[in-house]
């Protein structure tokens, strides 16, 4: 009867675990918010007249099926005139960005994702652009519901000559 028992118990405790090991991380799931810093690194054209451009973002991601997230974003980016020959020929350029898009994840914390928007120039007479931005990026859960994003992608505003550049995100995630 005691080892009956013993055997029960030990396959129950087998049992928990395996369960337990299937449950995802709390960090990866529901609802978050994402507050981070910003940086673009002018390509093409725009890298004759801009330096790096620096800035921060709100992300808002929800679940909306398995491993697929959907996600809307507002940020403002600054990039700094270059100077030719020593005087600044052109102002700094800056825009609020907001997007709206989706965040697949191959691995728990691993994404592919893609983005779609308006970039609002804060500039006189800077307008609006249609942005496109496809990304990549990790998230390390580091708290129950928490997570730190490193992030990458490859963003073009369309006004003023095709505004192109690769940016990258560092992010704190929380649950909501």
């Amino acid at each position: 009867m005691k080892r009956l028992f013993l055997l029960t118990a030990i396959a129950g405790i087998f049992a928990v675990s395996n369960v337990s090991a299937q449950k995802k991380d709390p960090a990866m799931s529901g609802q978050k918010l994402g507050i981070g810093v910003d940086f673009g690194l002018p390509t093409g054209n725009f890298n004759n007249l801009y330096k790096l451009g620096v800035g921060g973002s709100l992300l808002f991601q929800t679940p909306i099926a398995n491993n697929l997230n959907f996600t809307g974003s507002a940020g403002y980016l600054s990039f700094t005139a270059k100077k030719f020959a020593g005087v600044k020929l052109y102002d700094n350029y800056a825009a609020i960005p907001v997007k709206a898009g989706l965040r697949y994840f191959l691995a728990e914390n691993v994404f592919v994702g893609g983005e779609l928007g308006a970039a609002f120039g804060t500039n006189t007479g800077a307008g609006t652009s249609f942005v496109y931005s496809p990304n990549l990026g990790v998230e390390f859960p580091v708290a129950d519901k928490s997570s730190i994003e490193l992030g990458a992608r490859y963003e073009s505003w369309s006004q003023n000559g095709a505004a192109r550049f690769v940016g990258f995100r560092l992010a704190y995630n929380f649950g909501i």
